[in-house]
């Protein structure tokens, strides 16, 4: 009884979290209407990859090591925040850059080459770990529900709810935005789009960089 009910307060606090807006929605809703439908459930799948990293890393002790070596934090954080800042100068560069849409992007049932969703699927995983405060959280809240003493099927039942919470919320902005709709006002407002989301996606980047210098 104690498992399952650290198990649902971990469920409750991720998918909070999960769906509130940030660099990883970003990079998942450009990808559904700049590319295939296809390769935004691939990187939909690369971020719940990167939760289950991040939630292997809170089960084993994630916040008792950054407490210990502050110094970890502080280059997470840097590394992080660079990162984000250059996936979103790439955007902002590709704004004024034509989209040619093939049919692997205008059909719902063909998959598209196999080495684009190998590339969705890393972009989604390293803009997911990318991100240490998404860290940060995983740690806060295994750290909150986890009961002190648990066994491994807890751990492998707490695994399987990252991925399916991380993967199924941007599956289904993935699948929502790369309908036909969202698709043409893309198209039709591509570079103003694409400079908005580079931009956010620089903010972002640029704000975990200056939190690590204060």
């Amino acid at each position: 009884m104690p498992e399952l009910a650290a198990l649902l307060g971990i469920i409750a606090a991720l998918s909070v979290g999960t769906i509130s807006p940030g660099p990883s929605f970003v990079m998942v809703a450009r990808t559904a209407v700049s590319a295939s439908r296809a390769e935004a459930l691939a990187a939909a799948l690369g971020m719940g990859l990167g939760g289950v990293l991040f939630a292997v890393l809170a089960l084993l002790g994630l916040q008792g090591v950054l407490l210990a070596v502050p110094s970890l934090y502080l280059v997470l954080k840097l590394a992080g925040g660079l990162y984000l800042a250059y996936l979103g100068w790439r955007i902002w560069l590709s704004a004024t850059q034509p989209l040619v849409i093939t049919s692997a992007a205008s059909g719902d049932t063909n998959t598209g080459p196999s080495n684009s969703l190998g590339r969705a699927l890393t972009l989604g995983l390293t803009t997911q770990i990318s991100n240490p405060k998404t860290a940060i959280v995983y740690a806060s809240v295994f750290a909150a529900f986890m009961p002190a003493v648990h066994s491994l099927g807890f751990s492998l039942a707490v695994a399987a709810c990252v991925l399916v919470i991380e993967a199924g919320w941007y599956a289904v902005v993935a699948t929502a935005l790369s309908s036909h709709g969202p698709r043409n006002t893309y198209l039709r407002y591509k570079s103003w789009l694409d400079r908005m989301a580079g931009g956010v996606m620089i903010a972002l980047g640029l704000k975990l960089v200056a939190s690590a210098r204060s």
